[in-house]
């Protein structure tokens, strides 16, 4: 029996994201024809002459799962066979992983966790746990594509106390974590106040971790997109010849 539950496949514009265009089960099986039409000659040269920004690195925080679950997909928003979502506005994120010099980084790991809409983590010592939203994965992971591509479906991150709203990014490539960071909602009065994102110093650095979540023209239940391009500190050949060997790597910090 066909999983109800299939992977996010790479739909890159919005206008192939409403719901009332597509239901996710056609979005599901239409993606993947779909995602060769954005695989555009020379898109990172431009990005490139207009000169790229490194992603700004954030520690990782105590809240990176301290046991997996058994679903950990690009859909947030489905556990398994569950017919339930988790709750929250629906979003969803994508982006490029590049080397610095604009080139995309294939077969590379991304990682993201974040708390539920009611501020619990996928972890045993997060609060609120009482209140976890058992509808909501909490962490998922996808592999790059030729492009560097990655797409998730989740939620749009939310405050709990002494946190402004964010998403932890992990990057992998050959076993080894090349970046550990967390995007964070652009124009949230939070974010000024944050004490994580206040250690940043530098203007530019800082606006490479703000992303905007916009409405998805069209869509009749609120969804949302944002995207999240990030750029390394290291090129393609300094990494390796971009083949998947490796796996995840280990957190940075023991959980917990």
């Amino acid at each position: 029996m066909t999983s109800q539950k299939q992977t996010i496949s790479a739909i890159r514009s919005a206008s192939h994201w409403h719901s009332s265009a597509l239901n996710r089960r056609s979005i599901l099986q239409k993606s993947a024809l779909l995602a060769a039409g954005f695989a555009i000659p020379g898109c990172f040269a431009e990005e490139v002459t207009g000169g790229l920004v490194r992603t700004a690195s954030m520690v990782e925080g105590p809240f990176y799962p301290d046991k997996l679950p058994l679903d950990t997909d690009n859909d947030l928003l489905l556990i398994n066979d569950s017919l339930n979502p988790g709750v929250g506005e629906i979003t969803y994120l994508s982006g490029r992983v590049m080397g610095k010099n604009g080139q995309p980084i294939r077969n590379a790991f991304v990682e993201i966790w974040q708390c539920d809409s009611g501020g619990a983590y996928l972890h045993s010592g997060s609060s609120n746990k009482i209140k976890t939203d058992r509808n909501f994965q909490g962490y998922g992971r996808y592999l790059t594509d030729s492009q560097g591509r990655y797409f998730f479906r989740t939620i749009k991150p939310v405050p709990y106390p002494g946190r402004t709203p964010h998403i932890h990014f992990g990057v992998s490539k050959n076993g080894q974590r090349v970046l550990t960071t967390q995007m964070l909602v652009k124009g949230h009065p939070m974010n000024q106040k944050d004490f994580l994102f206040k250690r940043i110093a530098n203007q530019a650095a800082r606006d490479s971790l703000l992303v905007g979540f916009n409405p998805i023209k069209g869509s009749k239940i609120g969804e949302l997109e944002a995207n999240f391009d990030i750029v390394l500190g290291r090129t393609v050949q300094e990494l390796d010849d971009g083949t998947l060997g490796g796996g995840l790597a280990k957190p940075d910090r023991a959980p917990g």
